[in-house]
């Protein structure tokens, strides 16, 4: 039985998110009933991780069971021939027994998009968050900075979703501006549910003047998801970037 490894990309506004659901259109859905026709068997697929509904994938790595003997090279024509326009498969590879795209993720970069402009922009609908008035991005740059380090995250994830441990280490977080476009890239050893939104929305409220970003230590040190701002939309996040010890799966 081989391990197969996916390198893929997907655009999420038609999706209800990554993982299999019951009565939900999914990324993982397509994949699998895609691979299962392929191999002719029953495919299951590992993602490595969760994204929410209407959330996009510029890097993702997911990994299969098969005992097809298809050449990797050829995995990735032969499934986006059958997949939707937007979900691809860039490239195949086979990797260790043990590779699991979540258990042997080492850390990810998500990315979150704010279209800044008085006039929106029809090609970002649902590709970026429209925001009209003009925000500063040196102020948003030192709020998202103090979310860096080791700290207990649960001031900035969704109420009611259980972890075994809400402490996480993040690797930088910081804005940038290119003409209208505002981005905010984080990287973290692991994410909890909404944390990237709910850390964007703080940056905002700092940006609004509802908060200082000299304000963001105690935030978090409270846990509480009151004090923090709110959880913008789905459609401006991105999963951009992975890394694995197998640099194929890297970029």
């Amino acid at each position: 039985m081989r391990n197969v490894a996916l390198k893929m990309m997907y655009n999420g506004t038609a999706y209800h998110g990554w993982q299999l659901q019951k009565t939900e259109v999914t990324v993982a859905e397509k994949l699998e009933k895609a691979l299962s026709i392929i191999c002719c068997e029953k495919i299951r697929v590992v993602g490595c991780g969760r994204t929410d509904a209407g959330v996009h994938a510029e890097d993702y790595v997911a990994n299969f069971r098969t005992s097809s003997t298809i050449p990797c090279d050829r995995f990735p024509l032969a499934v986006n021939t059958r997949l939707p326009e937007d979900i691809v498969v860039r490239a195949a590879y086979d990797v260790g027994e043990d590779f699991n795209a979540i258990g042997s993720c080492l850390k990810k970069e998500y990315t979150y998009r704010i279209f800044n402009s008085r006039i929106r922009n029809p090609f970002y609908v649902n590709r970026a968050y429209f925001y009209p008035k003009h925000l500063d991005e040196a102020v948003m740059d030192e709020a998202a900075r103090a979310f860096e380090g080791t700290h207990d995250f649960r001031a900035v994830r969704s109420v009611g979703t259980e972890t075994r441990s809400t402490v996480r280490t993040i690797y930088y977080c910081y804005v940038r501006r290119v003409g209208d476009l505002l981005e905010l890239k984080v990287c973290a050893n692991g994410f909890l549910y909404n944390m990237v939104r709910a850390i964007t929305g703080t940056v905002l409220y700092a940006a609004e003047g509802k908060l200082r970003p000299s304000d963001i230590p105690a935030i978090l040190a409270s846990g509480n998801r009151t004090m923090a701002g709110p959880t913008v939309p789905p459609g401006g996040l991105y999963l951009t970037k992975l890394w694995y010890e197998d640099e194929r799966l890297n970029g």
